[in-house]
Formats: structure tokens, sequence, C-alpha cells
């Protein structure tokens, strides 16, 4: 009976490890696919970026996971993507000196950043709790690893990274501005003064004035 039992709770285990194995559709396309790229400035805070596309035809949920909360924070950590639509994130990450001849190759092994998806019934805020409350829809869609790049060496990959965090930062302060008024101002209670009927005042005084003056 009991051996039964043992089989019975191996073939689960052997179904689940069988499923993770079965590639999964991405709804997610990055770039870069597999890396995140870090300057390497020991003792400072440095910035990667990533552009994520929702290549789906449904809104997509993204997250960011990373194995040093700490020292990393993502912006935005997660977002909803219409169809087709694409975002810039951004990685800050605090570079630790190296301790005891340790190389940088060795200090990137330990920071892993993990981007997940979860598809999504139209346009909705996003919370973190949703990768919670529908953790067995949730797909994995990469491990990203960290890369340091020698900013004293030109490299196409840094040149790349300037242009994206630049990107970032352009549509960070674009959707930080107001939405621009083309309406008509509205005055006081109600009262609706638009760009005409304010001319013809201003002409209409001044025609007052040099009346006056003429008299």
């Amino acid at each position: 009976m009991k051996s039964g039992n043992r089989s019975s709770s191996s073939g689960i285990s052997l179904s689940s490890v069988v499923r993770s194995l079965i590639p999964t559709r991405r709804r997610l396309r990055l770039d870069p696919r597999s890396k995140l790229y870090f300057p390497y400035e020991p003792g400072k805070q440095v910035q990667s970026a990533i552009k994520i596309k929702n290549t789906s035809k449904s809104h997509v949920a993204f997250k960011f996971q990373t194995t040093a909360p700490k020292s990393c924070f993502m912006r935005p950590p997660g977002a909803i993507l219409t169809p087709g639509e694409s975002i810039i994130a951004t990685v800050f990450k605090f570079v630790e000196p190296p301790e005891n001849n340790e190389k940088p190759i060795d200090r990137k092994k330990k920071v892993k950043f993990k981007i997940m998806s979860l598809k999504v019934k139209g346009v909705m805020d996003y919370v973190p709790e949703l990768f919670d409350e529908q953790k067995d829809l949730v797909t994995v869609e990469q491990i990203l690893q960290v890369v340091f790049l020698d900013i004293a060496r030109p490299s196409p990959a840094l040149e790349k990274l300037k242009r994206q965090i630049a990107e970032a930062e352009t549509a960070l302060e674009t959707r930080k501005k107001p939405p621009e008024d083309t309406g008509p101002k509205v005055v006081g209670d109600g009262l609706v003064i638009d760009e005409w009927k304010e001319r013809r005042e201003r002409y209409l005084a001044r025609q007052q004035v040099e009346g006056e003056d003429s008299v």
C-alpha cells in the first residue's frame, strides 16, 4: 500500500518535471534577450536597461524578480502592456567593490534577474498580487544574466545601453508632463473665454483709449 503511494507521488513529480520541460510560448520580446549589461564602476550605483515588448494578442502583465533586492531596484518593477506595446525598463544596481582579488566575472554570477509574464483580461491597474493570485498561469520569460562592461573600452553593447537609458529617461519625462489643454479656458464660475473673444476685447479697449486721447 505504501509502495503504491510512493509511485503515485513520484508520478505526480515526474509529470510536473515533464510539464516544465515543454517549451512555453513567449508573450514578451526582450532586448537584450538574456543579459543585463551594467557599467563596471565599483562603489557606485549603475544603471542598465532592457526593452520589453508584448508580442501577443492579449494584454500582458510583466514582473521583475531579483536575487539581490537590497542592492537592486527596477523601474518599473512591473506593468501591463497592451498588444504590441513596448517599454524600456531600467534597472539600478549598486556595484560593491571586489573582495580578496575577486573578479567581476565571479561577482556577476551571484546576482540574477527574472522576468515573468501573465495574460490578463483587458485594461486594469497593475498590482504585484496578480502574480500571486494566478501563479499557475505565470510564465517565466527569461532568466537574465548580469554582464559588466568596461566603461574605458568602447563597445557596441555599451553604446546601445546608453541609447536605451536615454530613451527610457525621455519616456519618463514625457509621462510626468501634464496633458496639454487645447480646449477653451474656464474662468470663475463656468465662464468660458476663448482666444478670439480675449483678442476682440483687447482691441475694443485699445480703440476706446485712442478715441479718448483724440478728444
